[in-house]
């Protein structure tokens, strides 16, 4: 199975921080974004009945470039994303995480913010997200600078196993 390739805690790669995508990279990265895309649906697919797992980062399956794949309606590829408008208001929630599925982390994200990055074809685009998409792409993109929601937990008492 290809979700095998998914990097679990503590695996020091999981807190490096990735380097960008250049042009010329391009075609090169297309198997890794046909892997995100496949390892997304095996996770979909064997952790149906929790109803997660929305977005992936290169970085959880040891690929150090600045890349995340998200699927909702329809594919979308963020290549050197940055994360802008971040809101003063918070959102606090339970967070999970391909590295640990069964592990659940409780902490605050910013309720809105937006994020411009270049798509598959090298275009530039922006995407402003609120609620449960803005706090998606932040978890994926602390992927790209070596950060996990265990790091960023509330307190002590911020984690539980998923039943």
């Amino acid at each position: 199975m290809k979700s095998d390739q998914v990097l679990l805690l503590g695996d020091p790669r999981l807190h490096e921080v990735s380097t960008p995508v250049v042009q010329e990279e391009l075609a090169g990265i297309a198997p890794v974004i046909q892997d995100l895309h496949d390892i997304l649906f095996e996770f979909k697919a064997r952790f149906a009945h929790y109803g997660a797992f929305r977005a992936i980062a290169a970085p959880q399956i040891g690929v150090m470039k600045r890349l995340i794949y998200m699927y909702i309606d329809k594919p979308v590829v963020f290549i050197n994303p940055v994360l802008t408008n971040l809101s003063v208001e918070m959102i606090e929630l339970w967070d999970d995480c391909m590295c640990f599925p069964n592990l659940l982390v409780k902490l605050q994200r910013h309720k809105s913010c937006t994020i411009e990055y270049m798509d598959e074809h090298w275009q530039p685009q922006s995407l402003s997200l609120t609620d449960s998409l803005s706090e998606l792409l932040q978890h994926e993109y602390d992927h790209l600078n070596g950060v996990l929601s265990t790091q960023l937990a509330i307190d002590a008492h911020s984690f539980r196993w998923r039943k």
